[in-house]
C-alpha cells in the first residue's frame, strides 16, 4: 500500500506535488484553527456557567443543612383540635371540597374521608400535607375513573399520637 501511494506521488508533476502539499498544509492549519476556536467557545460557555453552578451548590448545601436540622428536631405535638374539623379545613385549603362526598369521624383520632372524581395528583399532595400535620393515611381504596387523572378515593386517616 505504501509503495502504491509513493508511486502515485512520484507520478505527479513537481508543480502538482507542490500544489497538493500546500493544500494539505492549508487544510491542516484550517482544521487546527477550527479546533482551537471550538475549544475556546466551549471554555467560554463553561466559564459562564460556573457562577450559576456555584449558586446552586450553595443553595443545595443550605437545603441539606435545613433538612438535617428538621430531621433532628422533635416531632410536632399532635393538635388537640377536633380531627374531623381539622381535616375539613385542610380539604378546603387544598381546594378539594368540590370532590368531597363525606367525612365521618370514627373516634377522636380517626376519620374516614370519601372523594369522588378527585384529581389523583391533588389527592396525593393532600395526603402528603396530612402527613406533615401528624395525620397518617391508615388505609383505603382508590378507583381509577375513565377520565384521565381522576379517581374515586376512600381513606381512613389517623392522628399520630406523641407519647
Amino acid at each position: 500500500m505504501r509503495a502504491r501511494v509513493l508511486g502515485l506521488w512520484e507520478s505527479r508533476a513537481p508543480r502538482e506535488r507542490v500544489f497538493i502539499a500546500v493544500l494539505v498544509v492549508f487544510l491542516g492549519i484550517t482544521l487546527y484553527l477550527w479546533l482551537i476556536m471550538e475549544a475556546d467557545r466551549a471554555r467560554t460557555q463553561l466559564r459562564a456557567s460556573v457562577p450559576l453552578l456555584r449558586a446552586q451548590s450553595v443553595r443545595l448545601q443550605q437545603q441539606a443543612s435545613e433538612h438535617e436540622s428538621l430531621r433532628a428536631a422533635p416531632p410536632l405535638a399532635a393538635s388537640t383540635d377536633d380531627l374531623r374539623t381539622l381535616m375539613q379545613t385542610e380539604i378546603n385549603t387544598a381546594g378539594l371540597s368540590h370532590a368531597l362526598v363525606s367525612i365521618d369521624a370514627a373516634d377522636t383520632n380517626q376519620v374516614q374521608v370519601v372523594f369522588s372524581a378527585v384529581p389523583f395528583a391533588d389527592w396525593l399532595n393532600w395526603v402528603a400535607a396530612m402527613q406533615s400535620r401528624q395525620i397518617r393515611f391508615d388505609g383505603g381504596r382508590i378507583e381509577a375513573l375513565p377520565e384521565p387523572g381522576r379517581v374515586n378515593a376512600t381513606g381512613t386517616f389517623m392522628r399520630i399520637t406523641v407519647h
